[in-house]
């Protein structure tokens, strides 16, 4: 087979943007598979070239000219810049390929505007794009290797691509590793319900952290785990064989029922330094937070409890929520938020909407058979600006009231400041500062206001959310065209849209499960 000349572009953000959170953290958000995948080409003899899009590139003048094949890792809210540059791409004959979580979520939908749509993807998945490296037309070809790998190439051999993302983050320099795949719980809106939990190599990690020392003084790392820490003694005996205490920083989401504090004290000896625990709901998913048999109140007490003990060994910690979920009803899930809030002042919270992307969890199933699932673009998919599920105990303008009261209280001056003097240390003192003040926080606000506003003056706006109109408001159209700049020529005039039930419909036939 003659050697190819491919692109890879890691999307890590949907359109260019030029704040200040953007040039410090974006670059730190490259994702894993991408690098994997640009490693497994050149060691089968290809020309690989690797962009890690964050925002501030210029992706016309970047990717390279005269490739055969361009592979696209895109996450759904940045599938409409995926699809505008594989159409710009094959419209000069380039075979175009994407993964990533929109390819497992709306496979169906992507194979419109790609050549190959890869599900979970295996060195023989990306043997077989090579070497049938022909265009797929009308429909692209789905590909899926009903798992996901058991091994991964690991930091060391996949250096060479790390390395000049790294470079465009000025200040923190986040180095991404993966200890294992899959989670043991089974949270119904979560992409990693139905996926099985499994470890990768320890001693790779091992040699992957020794690896590090030679390139940082004190690297600081992010596992990319859905769930840090299931099998907990291997992961830290591999930490803790690499080098002595205190050579590495960590930050890693796990669940707090994997948190107890004789964990907690060897976290802190491993050089953990920021936590990402779910919460998610006040009345269900228990088992990942050790409180299976309480709710309300008494689960904010005693989670509350949780979270300040963590931060007795660990400076940096976010809480996370998904609001709008089937359990909540009323006032009291968004008080007892607030009353964790003010609880547990240091801890950074982090609110997503209740968002069902096509294919990702069983439940969206049970949205589409009842028919509350709205097609907003994906653009708009990203967990906070638009909840795409209807709410079932809210009306729509009630539920953004309280939403927008809820944000306005966590994200108050108020909040920011109890939030500054109860966090140590200058690092999290800033992120936490810098997230409130940024979009996350006083621009979800402005933007949630807007929202609310046009649902009540704006009858078309209104009857879109209801499911009554399938005409896209001109709010969010407008967003979408001037997000995309020059991209927005090479859009596909359909792809602004998408059939929200298509999960539904594939499941009458014998669709693979991506």
């Amino acid at each position: 087979m003659p050697a190819l000349k491919i692109g890879i572009i890691d999307l890590v953000c949907k359109n260019p943007s030029k704040s200040l959170w953007a040039k410090i953290m974006h670059a730190n958000l490259a994702s894993i598979m991408p690098q994997v995948i640009a490693t497994w080409c050149e060691q089968e003899g290809h020309e690989v070239t690797m962009i890690c899009y964050t925002g501030s590139e210029d992706l016309s003048r970047e990717i390279p000219g005269n490739v055969d094949l361009i592979f696209i890792s895109s996450f759904t809210q940045a599938a409409l810049l995926a699809y505008a540059i594989s159409n710009y791409l094959r419209s000069r004959n380039v075979v175009t390929v994407l993964g990533g979580p929109h390819a497992r979520c709306y496979p169906d939908d992507a194979v419109q505007y790609f050549d190959y749509v890869l599900g979970f993807t295996s060195r023989e998945i990306i043997k077989e794009v090579l070497t049938n490296c022909t265009p797929q037309r009308p429909a692209g070809k789905k590909l899926c290797a009903g798992k996901q790998p058991a091994a991964l190439c690991g930091i060391q051999e996949r250096w060479k691509f790390i390395e000049p993302t790294l470079k465009k983050a000025p200040f923190i320099k986040i180095v991404p590793i993966l200890g294992s795949v899959g989670c043991p719980y089974t949270c119904p809106f979560c992409i990693d319900s139905t996926v099985p939990y499994q470890a990768l190599d320890f001693q790779t990690i091992r040699s992957d952290l020794q690896f590090l020392l030679t390139k940082f003084k004190k690297p600081m790392i992010g596992w990319h785990d859905p769930n840090f820490g299931v099998r907990f003694e291997e992961s830290m005996q591999a930490i803790a064989s690499a080098a002595p205490p205190e050579s590495f920083r960590f930050i890693a989401e796990s669940s707090l029922s994997i948190l107890t504090e004789g964990h907690l004290k060897k976290l802190k000896a491993n050089g953990f330094t920021a936590l990402l625990p779910g919460i998610e709901s006040w009345y269900e998913l228990g088992n990942k937070s050790r409180s299976s048999h309480i709710t309300g109140a008494e689960k904010v007490k005693q989670i509350s409890e949780h979270v300040n003990t963590i931060f007795r060994y660990v400076p940096y910690v976010q809480t996370n929520f998904v609001l709008g979920l089937d359990s909540d009803e009323g006032a009291e899930p968004f008080e007892l938020t607030k009353r964790f809030i003010d609880y547990s002042p240091n801890a950074f919270p982090g609110f997503s909407l209740l968002t069902a992307f096509g294919e990702a969890a069983p439940l969206n199933l049970e949205y589409q058979k009842t028919k509350r699932v709205i097609p907003f673009p994906f653009h708009f998919l990203n967990n906070h600006l638009a909840m795409n599920v209807k709410p079932k105990n809210y009306d729509w303008v009630d539920f953004y009231d309280k939403v927008i009261d809820l944000t306005e209280y966590a994200f108050s001056l108020k909040a920011i400041y109890r939030r500054l003097i109860n966090t140590k240390g200058f690092n999290a003192k800033w992120m936490n500062v810098m997230r409130a003040i940024s979009s996350e926080g006083w621009g979800r606000i402005k933007f949630y206001r807007q929202v609310r506003q046009n649902l009540i003056k704006d009858r078309n706006f209104r009857k879109y959310f209801e499911g009554e109109s399938l005409q896209l408001p001109d709010f969010y159209y407008n967003i979408i065209k001037a997000d995309l700049g020059v991209w927005w020529q090479w859009l596909p005039r359909l792809a602004v849209s998408h059939n929200a039930y298509a999960y539904l419909q594939s499941t009458k036939g014998n669709s693979q499960s991506y």
